[in-house]
């Protein structure tokens, strides 16, 4: 039951998605007589479907939580889909406060990406681990990802106020620098995209490959040993792992034996395949940007700045700093005080560099200088909204990049 409901979840985003895009479209055309009633009136079908689709994503997590016997947050595919439905709770809370029927064809996309990630990780109940077995799981993990979930709309409105602010038109330096950037961030959600598309493609066609290296660890008296370990691949292996050797590999295009090896000072069995993810994800996304710059016959940016037309840009911004003010104090209290809380209860400390607690400061100190900013230096406009984007981006590799690629005591997070 819980699957079913994530998946109707997904289905009805996306025509909530759909509803929110015919109305910003729809209302150029010439049978359209009264424009604004038009765009209210999608745009409350839309709010009705999102709405729908909040409840059946609420039915996955509590069926999901009474299957597992724990709230389900403890892994990434769990926390993940979690996120998302905060996405879309944070979207609906801003929606009714404003009622920009546009801010859902930016807000909607990010929760639809974040939970189609999601489930590229093992759907499996896991069992709780001794350090996640504490009620302050509940408490932290929650208003944590409550808190970036308001980043989210923030960010969503930011890219909003520049696809419609900057000039697209212009060859003058500074606003190629800002097309530039404008773009960028459009290809790293492209690039995402295309790796949940890749991922679910060779797992469809039932794509596998293993190897089999000599690892080092270290056991419970601190002494090493060297061990057989056995790396899986649902990629086709452009890298493999260093020094490994093949046990099971799918043949794609001819290819039996992986193109090079992962470089020798990347440690760990894991690390070529690492590496593997990002060649294919930065590659699959190269393709989709450049099939749909080629359907759009113009950088994407310019292709969206046509549906920012007759929204004041004012309340934009208005709606980039309000969700960025909600969000801050919550991730505060979850992300830092509770988190600390925690770590103090299961470490014996509440402070210790790791790699998760540091990066989860600097995306406080970096929103903690955009309100600054925001309010002591008056930044508004085009400054605020490159400010929410880029925090944004610093959220999601902390999310990801973090609990994937570097080691530390919040890895179980990325299983």
């Amino acid at each position: 039951m819980s699957s079913a409901s994530l998946l109707i979840a997904f289905i009805v985003y996306s025509l909530a998605l759909l509803g929110f895009v015919i109305g910003i479209t729809g209302k150029k055309s010439v049978q359209v007589t009264d424009p604004e009633t038009y765009v209210k009136k999608w745009g409350s079908i839309g709010l009705t479907l999102t709405i729908v689709g909040f409840l059946c994503h609420a039915t996955f997590f509590f069926t999901r939580w009474a299957e597992a016997g724990h709230i389900p947050t403890s892994n990434m595919y769990e926390f993940m889909t979690f996120l998302g439905m905060m996405v879309v709770l944070a979207f609906i809370v801003v929606f009714l406060i404003y009622r920009t029927t546009v801010l859902g064809v930016f807000a909607l996309p990010v929760a639809i990406i974040i939970i189609a990630y999601a489930s590229v990780f093992p759907h499996e109940v896991q069992p709780l681990i001794p350090a996640l077995q504490s009620y302050w799981l509940k408490i932290h993990v929650t208003t944590a990802a409550l808190g970036e979930a308001f980043f989210a709309v923030g960010f969503a409105a930011g890219l909003m106020y520049l696809v419609q602010n900057v000039n697209f038109s212009s060859s003058e330096r500074k606003d190629r620098r800002e097309q530039r950037g404008v773009e960028f961030t459009l290809f790293i959600l492209v690039v995402v995209i295309a790796f949940v598309a890749a991922i679910f493609s060779f797992n469809g066609s039932g794509y596998k490959a293993v190897f089999s290296s000599n690892v080092i660890v270290t056991d419970v008296n601190n002494v090493e040993q060297t061990v057989k370990q056995e790396t899986t691949y649902v990629l086709p292996p452009l890298v493999g792992p260093h020094q490994a050797e093949t046990v099971q590999m799918t043949p794609f295009f001819g290819m039996s034996e992986p193109l090079f090896e992962a470089p020798s000072w990347m440690k760990g069995a894991n690390a070529g395949r690492k590496l593997n993810t990002v060649i294919w994800s930065l590659l699959s996304g190269a393709i989709l940007y450049g099939l749909l710059r080629l359907i759009a016959r113009k950088p994407l940016g310019a292709a969206l700045h046509p549906m920012m037309k007759g929204i004041d840009a004012d309340d934009i911004d208005e709606i980039g700093y309000r969700s960025i003010a909600i969000g801050y104090p919550i991730f505060t209290l979850g992300a830092l005080i509770f988190a600390m809380i925690w770590a103090h209860e299961a470490w014996g400390r509440f402070w210790g560099w790791d790699p998760k607690e540091v990066w989860a400061l600097i995306v406080w100190l970096f929103y903690a200088a955009y309100l600054h900013f925001r309010l002591s230096r008056g930044w508004q406009g085009k400054r605020s909204a490159w400010l929410s984007v880029i925090g944004f981006l610093v959220v999601m590799f902390t999310l990801i990049g973090v609990n994937l690629v570097i080691a530390g005591l919040h890895s179980y997070s990325g299983v």
